[in-house]
Order: C-alpha cells, then structure tokens, then sequence
C-alpha cells in the first residue's frame, strides 16, 4: 500500500511563502514524475508544477517565477517552494506521482492541503 503524505499548508498574507511538502511511502519500486496540482472552489483541478526524476520541471504560467519544485530521490519527496504569494493562489493542493508498486505502475494523489492567501 502506497500513501502520499502533505504537510506545509496554511494561511498567509499576500507576498508571503510557504513551503509545501509531499513525502511517498510504503512499497515503491521507482518514481517517475511528481507533481503538484491545485483546485480552487469552483473550478477544476490544475497543475501548478512537475518535476521528472532527473530533474526537468515545468510550471503553469500563472506561477512562474514564483513557484519553484523540488524533489529528493532519496527521500521520495517533493517539495513546492511558493513565494511572493496571492489572494489567486488560494486553492487546495495535491501532490501527484506516478510510481511504481504491486502490482505495477499507478497515479497516486494526496490527501490534499489548505492554502490560503489574504490580500
């Protein structure tokens, strides 16, 4: 059984930062890619960011510059540094990857975690 555990949300004033954390466990073979994804009330699921497992990211435009994923192999987390923060930014976010378990490979998702920014 695989679990994806986050931790870092919160509330914060707009131009703030939080750091987002998203920690696989349980019996994992490989990792592909990881990711982010947010869903604001109201409006469908988006991806905010992806990392590879070599390292090649890439962002929604309505975060770069600001956001900037990470991810250690080692410790089969991900990490999602934001900063300079806005009310927009508001949403839940999930972290997503693609792994490789029994039987085989499968998308997994977090529980989800708050965050939000006040103007």
């Amino acid at each position: 059984q695989v679990q994806l555990v986050e931790s870092g949300g919160g509330s914060v004033q707009a131009g703030g930062s939080l750091r987002l954390s998203c920690a696989a466990s349980g019996i994992i073979f490989s990792i592909d890619v990881m990711g982010w994804y947010r869903q604001a009330p109201g409006k469908q699921r988006e991806l905010v960011a992806r990392i590879t497992k070599g390292g090649s990211t890439n962002y929604a435009d309505s975060v770069k510059g600001r956001f900037a994923i990470s991810r250690d192999n080692a410790k089969n987390t991900v990490y999602l540094q934001m900063n300079s923060l806005k009310p927009e930014d508001t949403a839940v976010y999930y972290c997503n990857t693609r792994l490789r378990t029994i039987p085989g490979w499968g998308d997994y998702w977090g529980q989800g975690t708050q965050v939000t920014v006040s103007s």
